[in-house]
């Protein structure tokens, strides 16, 4: 259970070297990341590899956390106060911290918000080894009843400067099996941005692309004022008659929110709100973070302003682009793929 919990992040030798890490360059461009690491981890985390990968053009940043958390705390602010990072990314007792680091858009990953319930939880006292190298050397620490305190005294600080504005520059990202830290709930009392992904608490490479990119996406463009193309895609076109995903539907979706705002039209049934936690459960589990807070309910979709819609039977009445999922043009997902590489 130890090494679950430490590696919030673990990556092997290969994997952060790996060539096959898919990249993208003008995210973050000449901007400054700073990574918080989790428990009993360091700044040599295969984390920091994986971001620097991810994002080439990007200054990546990540320190050595103090053991004490009150120290930790202040090695943040201090290296904040310096680098004034455009993204701070913490995982598990990291996102703990970065909570705290109020002025600064900022990404939990399962943070550890109760981490010394966590400790006594999971066995996370007596003798630890850090199982990634760190600069001073030091391969071991001790976790003991008034260490363990200190973390109780620093997480209850957590959520003590929480503004309107800082609901929006916070997002919380829950593994949703993860099976260490349930703090979904705790984080939705004082922030409205929850996302579920699909992962555990350590995250993986699928975890890593589908659920933590799509939100630094988001984060860059709400930085740069940049606006993409608008697409609609009608629910009925993304499942089959048996209610499961149609072929290439996730690997469509993935590719048109890269370069586009991506939209989910379902109709707004008056009397069934049934449906609606059905269309909002299918879509958490087929399309997951792609789709957070992005599925529009409505009868009258000649009222959605965008560029381009995709449905079964489109509304002629819509001013954008029009295609028709199905028809002999687009039969199949693959072909709208083809459609939107040359167009967009």
């Amino acid at each position: 259970m130890i090494t679950l919990l430490k590696g919030d992040f673990l990556f092997s030798a290969m994997q952060e070297k790996n060539p096959y890490v898919k990249q993208f360059p003008d995210l973050m461009s000449g901007k400054k990341i700073m990574y918080v690491h989790g428990f009993g981890s360091s700044a040599q985390s295969g984390t920091v590899s994986r971001i620097r990968q991810t994002f080439p053009h990007a200054e990546v940043m990540a320190y050595d956390l103090p053991i004490h958390p009150a120290e930790a705390m202040a090695l943040l602010h201090e290296k904040c106060g310096q680098e004034h990072p455009d993204l701070i990314i913490g995982t598990s007792m990291g996102g703990m911290y970065v909570e705290m680091l109020y002025g600064y858009d900022r990404i939990l990953i399962n943070p550890a918000f109760q981490i010394a319930d966590t400790m006594h939880e999971h066995g996370l006292t007596g003798k630890q080894q850090f199982f990634a190298p760190r600069e001073d050397g030091i391969q071991e620490f001790y976790v003991d009843k008034a260490l363990v305190k200190e973390y109780r005294q620093v997480s209850e600080q957590c959520f003590s400067q929480v503004t309107a504005e800082e609901q929006q520059r916070v997002y919380g990202l829950f593994g949703d099996k993860d099976p260490l830290v349930h703090t979904f709930d705790l984080f939705r009392e004082h922030y409205p941005q929850a996302v579920r992904f699909h992962g555990e608490h350590r995250m993986d490479d699928s975890s890593f692309l589908h659920g933590v990119v799509p939100v630094i996406r988001w984060i860059d463009d709400k930085q740069e004022g940049r606006e993409r193309p608008v697409v609609y895609v009608a629910f009925d076109s993304l499942l089959d008659s048996r209610e499961q995903p149609v072929s290439s539907m996730r690997k469509a979706l993935e590719l048109l929110i890269e370069s586009c705002q991506l939209f989910i039209v379902a109709p707004s049934p008056s009397y069934d709100s049934l449906y609606i936690n059905k269309v909002t459960a299918w879509v958490e589990q087929y399309v997951g973070t792609l789709a957070y807070n992005r599925v529009v309910f409505t009868n009258q979709p000649s009222l959605l302003y965008g560029d381009y819609f995709v449905a079964p039977v489109p509304d002629k009445s819509f001013l954008g682009t029009t295609i028709q999922f199905g028809s002999n043009d687009f039969k199949t997902w693959e072909e709208i793929i083809d459609y939107f590489s040359k167009c967009l």
